[in-house]
């Protein structure tokens, strides 16, 4: 471990001589880039020293506590600082996923369930806006198709972290919210009281910083346009405003008509497709690394059911951590994070065991 942290000391040090070059910021995709890795292993140094120093302050504790016993009484809590810090450190040195900085494009889908599915997509937009909101991050509707009872069929968006910490953008968190949500509740639609089951998927991927990532060719995609459907007023159901674009090599089809502009629905739906293409890119990735680097509770079965939202127990469970609590109210208010943390936890745990069992063999 002691050599595998010298070289990323080394590495910390050579990025930082880097960005202070003036010239590195003419390139910004490049900048950002370096800005996250830099960001990324100053946890790691920063973590390091701290370790380096608890130790030593320990080695000159028990020193003294030979000669004085009034030192004796500060080894414990100096040992417990000392064993923190080396799980802290320990966790930090997992390979990292390479697009945790990014931001990320949510489709949050109806599944099984009609009406009710529709609607308890709208109520996860909600959440997962309200999560964003408490982070200090921005969501962008990209796309939208209503239903009949103010639910959504599917609705695309976009989920902007801030730049206070490069290294862990919106992928970081929200990655583990890919799969299909089971709703358990009374719909609204239901005269009888009858407690219905029913589904909503939620697709994320990982967000393009700049078009030049993922290359398209004009002659890869097929550009259809047509008038718009649903509420929008005038002008977007009268004009040919709405855009498909079929990538050819993948069959990935993406539609967006929200805007009036057919320009603007144009760009919603390659920022779209750039990020499906980055994920499938990541699957192949995936498909090929060793197992101390994949995910253990992220795949990309999009069928897989993930969560399960009880309403008339309060409850909430997510069926791959074994995580359950009866708060169900405030995690549909955007109270996420330790559902989040139990998928982090969890993920880490697989990948050190993995790491482990690779290392020993």
């Amino acid at each position: 471990m002691l050599e595998s942290i010298d070289g990323l000391v080394a590495e910390h040090a050579a990025l930082q001589v880097e960005l202070a070059d003036s010239a590195i910021h003419t390139n910004p995709a490049r900048a950002k880039k370096l800005n996250r890795r830099y960001s990324e292993l100053n946890q790691i140094v920063t973590t390091h020293e701290a370790l380096s120093a608890a130790r030593d302050d320990l080695a000159a504790a028990r020193e003294l506590a030979k000669d004085d016993e009034v030192f004796a009484a500060e080894i414990a809590p100096m040992e417990a600082s000392a064993v923190e810090l080396e799980e802290k450190l320990r966790r930090l040195l997992i390979p990292r996923d390479p697009d945790d900085g990014r931001d990320v494009i949510m489709e949050i889908k109806g599944g099984e369930g009609g009406a009710e599915s529709a609607l308890f997509a709208a109520d996860l937009l909600r959440m997962y806006t309200q999560y964003a909101d408490s982070r200090g991050w921005r969501v962008e509707i990209l796309d939208s198709t209503d239903s009949d009872l103010g639910g959504f069929k599917d609705v695309q968006i976009a989920i902007k972290a801030n730049a206070t910490d490069p290294a862990n953008g919106a992928w970081a968190k929200l990655k583990y919210e890919g799969g299909v949500h089971r709703v358990q509740r009374v719909p609204a639609t239901e005269a009888q009281g009858r407690i219905h089951t029913s589904t909503t998927g939620v697709l994320v991927f990982p967000e393009v910083d700049e078009p030049e990532e993922v290359a398209i060719s004009p002659n890869d995609i097929r550009i259809d346009v047509f008038r718009s459907g649903g509420p929008g007023g005038q002008s977007v159901n009268t004009t040919d405003s709405a855009v498909r674009i079929t990538h050819i090599a993948t069959g990935i089809v993406v539609s967006c008509q929200n805007e009036k502009s057919q320009i603007q629905n144009k760009e919603s739906a390659m920022r779209v497709l750039r990020a499906r293409l980055l994920a499938r890119q990541q699957e192949e990735r995936d498909a090929v690394a060793s197992d101390a680097r994949k995910s253990q509770i992220r795949g990309m079965d999009r069928s897989e059911r993930i969560r399960t939202y009880n309403f008339p127990e309060n409850r909430i469970a997510d069926h791959r951590t074994g995580y359950k609590s009866y708060n169900l109210d405030q995690v549909m208010n955007g109270a996420l994070e330790p559902i989040i943390d139990s998928c982090i936890a969890v993920d880490e745990e697989a990948q050190l065991k993995a790491l482990s069992e690779s290392s020993g063999s």
